[in-house]
């Protein structure tokens, strides 16, 4: 396995195993009190904006160039932290 195939799929591995956590947690704040439930949804609505721009990022660097790898690279882990900062913070609030 290439590196960059080994790099693509651990993004991939992240994105699902927080994919999966965020479908956790919003079962979890469906159990909240219903004042805090409006909160908890648009939180929910930035996860999963947060969730498709990772997702549409890493199909673009799939299909990224030998030229345009690493800057793809760095652009696909600011997504990525951003993704994951969102998930921790909800996290935090539950």
């Amino acid at each position: 396995m290439s590196k960059r195939d080994a790099y693509i799929a651990k993004i991939k591995l992240q994105l699902d195993q927080l994919n999966a956590k965020m479908k956790q947690l919003e079962a979890k704040a469906n159990e909240v009190k219903a004042d805090a439930q409006e909160q908890y949804k648009q939180e929910m609505n930035l996860l999963r904006r947060q969730s498709r721009l990772a997702t549409a990022k890493l199909e673009e660097l799939k299909a990224a160039t030998e030229a345009t790898w690493e800057s793809m690279v760095a652009e696909m882990e600011k997504v990525s932290d951003a993704f994951t900062h969102a998930f921790h913070y909800f996290r935090s609030q539950l």
